[in-house]
């Protein structure tokens, strides 16, 4: 039996605790649960082998309360397989208070989610530190999130050890293959290096090698041994333990082998040691490459930061900014936190965040972004997000928790790689023992060999990387270029989705009126036409007259004082402005006011079958000018619809717009499906309908009446500039909310998952076709056999091509912009789709 305690949210009286309790008895395997109403807490005794932590958790949420769950990420030193990763998750899994643990080889860490009243990172340390593992002293991802500095430390030791290996085991290779040419052969008895003191030379050598390059695998074999979950280096261990230890027996007592039987592999030994530590060093190099995107979003991070302190300006610590503090910018500095400019203006450049080149104008009342750079003017604001709180923190531990994530094509490989292992080592039993019955003489050295061969050879690594490895680069390279991922998961079932469903206003159009279109009667005058209409509709609050008065000051007109100011509800206004009575509204308040609209027909026209009404305008009760105002298309919304078609995606708008109208815009972008006058509890349905239609679908939208519709797709896309319900609900965040992101987040994601059949393709096939190759089947035909160093270096190779393969994903470009449907399918059966960046964040609204 094991105890835990659970914290729990959302209780307020004695019956909140008994309905807990009776939840958490109900559940199979518990023979206890008390809840302690004052603490917020439940203890719970329970079978492991029938219930765990994330069943109780899940019973607690079932009955209408929070289970108080943290997640943490901290690293994980001395992994160096697949399996490994397997032993720390099974470790990690089986701790009373785990919910939720996953470990990634090729970041070299682990994400649990757990419930602190039960468990923390101590107990973390202490099981992985029993299963054979390492978590540093200062595991925490704040200090260095991207393990960097660790990182090259690690690095820079492995180059040390690299050198020695490479020094001692050249001069062995040399000495001990040159035994086999004549003439060397000679020159070496010649100067007294006859085989027997040739081998005490090749043992003084070797032994260097397997001591130092070689004991982390010696070291690591044996504890994976000693857990009964042998790994890559168990495999290295015991082919080149076996190469030294018969070489050891050859050289100081021969007298107990056949006299056929005495050769030496001393360097099959040290070569196969430095060939596979070598392997292992361009692979942690590869591995820091991955984790690029991290390690530049902590670069952007400004150190220091000058506040205000008791009328003071002084410079402080970033860490130290606190909530309320006035931040003073000079021009050229970084913006150190997030907050609202008090006083001052300036141009800030936000491309780090953004994506989008043009510096942003910010006056007071703005909002500006930590980690953007302020470019020539200085100002005021005040910090209202710090710490883990800013945009920055927020991108950044999104990042992470994609690139942690386990997508479910790496299911097979793990149920591969969890009896792996042990299969080689059988095979490498069975291969010795076929050569010691059926083999030539001298039989015991062609077993030795061969069984050593299909040790070394054996990679579970490259199928432990496969998946991880392109995972963390391609969540990366979309961080980038705007495109978050928060769930891992979403990034498989992004690539295969059939349909995409769009929300219009704010996804497909700005979501704000403008002024599109003003067509003015003859013998008026244009400009003067707009600012009478515009100083008839300031007094209004009416999001349409807000357009006209926005218009009209962006062309720099006056707007004069209205007087009889007075709403007509249902048709428009009137109100006098100079001495002229102006008069807007739709064309049934026009014929109210016995004016005929005709002499606009043609304008009617062409606005209705663009989706837009028209309205009119009157002065001195003369019918002066139509004009429109509507929510304009979002630039590059028409070559992002024609990617989506490109890539064979079939395109459906949502909208509770009028038919006519959303029929016209459909037109417009060249969408296939159009669903009209959808009111907003109906979206979620109509996705549904969508998906038994198409498919698996994704669906894009930006406001809270977006959410359920979100939740119900296969994949949530939210807009950047959206809502802070209908991002959350997302699992997919389009920073510069430009709909040339979607079909570009779907690049990504093909691209990536592509890359990962390609390493899990390879990482089975070089395992599948040389295991039999390092047995010897070929010998009978061919007389083939594969030499161990050369099987050393093979096995180091494989997992520098996964890794190399997934780092090609981080030359993705983005650049749909106005490339017609033909160019962009090009590019796209190429795997390149380049995007042209627009801004991510609004100038009111910080998301």
């Amino acid at each position: 039996m094991q105890t835990i305690d659970i914290g729990i949210g959302g209780m307020t009286c004695a019956s909140c605790a008994g309905r807990v309790e009776r939840a958490l008895g109900k559940l199979q395997g518990v023979t206890s649960a008390r809840v302690n109403l004052a603490a917020e807490s439940a203890r719970v005794e329970y079978d492991p082998e029938r219930v765990q932590a994330p069943q109780i958790s899940g019973a607690v949420a079932d009955a209408g309360y929070t289970p108080i769950v943290e997640e943490t990420e901290f690293p994980v030193r001395g992994m160096t397989c697949a399996n490994c990763v397997g032993r720390v998750e099974r470790a990690l899994a089986q701790m009373p208070g785990v919910v939720q643990a996953r470990v990634n080889l090729a970041s070299e860490s682990a994400r649990v989610r757990y419930l602190p009243a039960s468990t923390g990172l101590d107990e973390f340390r202490r099981e992985i530190a029993e299963a054979g593992y390492e978590v540093p002293a200062q595991a925490t991802t704040d200090a260095d999130p991207s393990g960097n500095a660790q990182r090259e430390r690690e690095i820079a030791g492995m180059r040390r050890e690299l050198v020695i290996g490479a020094a001692l085991s050249v001069p062995l290779a040399v000495l001990a293959m040159g035994m086999y040419y004549g003439p060397f052969h000679g020159w070496l008895e010649s100067i007294g290096l006859g085989e027997p003191v040739l081998n005490f030379v090749l043992f003084a050598l070797a032994t260097p090698v397997m001591i130092w390059p070689g004991r982390r695998f010696l070291v690591a074999g044996w504890k994976a041994y000693r857990h009964l979950s042998p790994d890559m280096n168990s495999l290295v261990m015991t082919g080149t333990g076996a190469a030294y230890l018969y070489s050891l027996v050859v050289t100081f007592l021969p007298q107990v082998l056949p006299d056929n039987a005495r050769h030496t592999y001393f360097e099959a030994a040290a070569v196969v040691i430095t060939l596979v530590f070598l392997g292992k060093y361009w692979e942690a190099i590869a591995k820091g490459r991955a984790s690029d995107a991290i390690r530049k979003l902590l670069g952007l991070k400004p150190r220091t930061a000058r506040v205000l302190r008791d009328g003071e300006e002084v410079e402080i610590p970033i860490d130290a900014v606190r909530l309320g503090d006035v931040v003073l910018v000079r021009p050229g500095d970084k913006i150190p936190v997030d907050g609202t400019i008090e006083s001052g203006a300036s141009y800030v450049d936000e491309s780090m965040i953004t994506g989008e080149p043009v510096p942003v104008g910010k006056q007071p009342g703005d909002k500006v972004i930590g980690a953007t750079i302020n470019q020539t003017g200085a100002f005021r604001f005040k910090a209202e997000a710090v710490g883990a709180d800013t945009v920055l923190a927020q991108i950044i531990r999104l990042v992470q928790g994609a690139q942690s994530a386990k997508l479910p094509i790496q299911g097979l490989a793990d149920r591969v790689v969890a009896i792996f292992t042990p299969i080689v080592l059988v095979i490498a039993v069975l291969t010795a023992a076929v050569w010691l019955a059926f083999g030539p003489s001298p039989a015991l050295t062609f077993a030795l060999v061969n069984a050593v061969a299909v040790l070394v050879i054996a990679c579970p690594c490259a199928m432990g990387l496969a998946t991880p490895a392109a995972v963390m680069v391609g969540t990366g390279r979309a961080a980038e270029l705007g495109v978050l991922f928060r769930r891992g998961e979403a990034l498989e079932t992004l690539s295969h989705v059939k349909a995409v469903a769009l929300d219009k206003t704010g996804t497909l159009t700005r979501g704000k009126p403008e002024l599109t279109d003003l067509s003015v009667a003859e013998g008026f005058d244009e400009a003067q036409v707009r600012a009478l209409i515009a100083s008839a509709e300031a007094p209004s609050e009416h999001p349409v007259a807000q357009a006209i008065v926005k218009a009209a000051r962006e062309q720099g007109l006056e707007i004069s004082a209205a007087q009889g100011f007075e709403a007509v509800p249902g048709f428009g206004v009137e109100a006098t402005v100079g001495g002229r009575r102006v008069q807007v509204g739709a064309d049934r308040y026009m014929v109210r006011l016995g004016l005929e609209v005709t002499r606009f027909a043609e304008v009617a026209k062409r606005l209705a079958d663009e989706g837009k009404t028209p309205l009119y305008a009157a002065v001195d009760g003369k019918l002066a000018a139509a004009l429109a105002v509507s929510d304009p298309i979002k630039p590059g919304a028409r070559e992002a619809m024609d990617a989506l078609h490109a890539m064979g995606i079939k395109v459906a708008m949502i909208t509770g717009d009028n038919r006519h109208t959303a029929r016209a815009i459909a037109a417009q972008l060249g969408i296939d499906h159009v669903l009209a006058e959808v009111l907003p509890e109906g979206k979620a349905q109509a996705v549904v309908q969508i998906q038994q239609q198409a498919g698996k679908t994704a669906f894009v939208g930006d406001g809270i009446n977006d959410a359920p519709a979100l939740a119900q797709a296969d994949v949530g896309m939210a807009m950047g500039s959206g809502t802070d319900v209908a991002i959350e609900t997302a699992d997919i965040t389009i920073m510069n909310s430009e709909a040339q992101s979607i079909p570009a987040a779907l690049a990504v994601a093909r691209r990536t998952l592509r890359t990962i059949r390609m390493n899990l393709f390879w990482a089975f096939f070089y395992n599948v076709m040389l295991i039999p190759v390092a047995a010897g089947v070929l010998y009978p035909v061919t007389g083939w056999l594969l030499n161990p160093v050369l099987a050393g270096a093979a096995m180091g190779l494989s997992s520098v091509f996964v890794l190399t393969n997934s780092l090609r994903l981080k030359r993705i470009a983005l650049d749909i912009g106005s490339r017609s449907a033909e160019r962009v399918q090009a590019r796209l059966e190429g795997g390149e789709v380049k995007l042209a960046l627009q801004p991510v964040f609004n100038r009111t609204d910080v998301r």
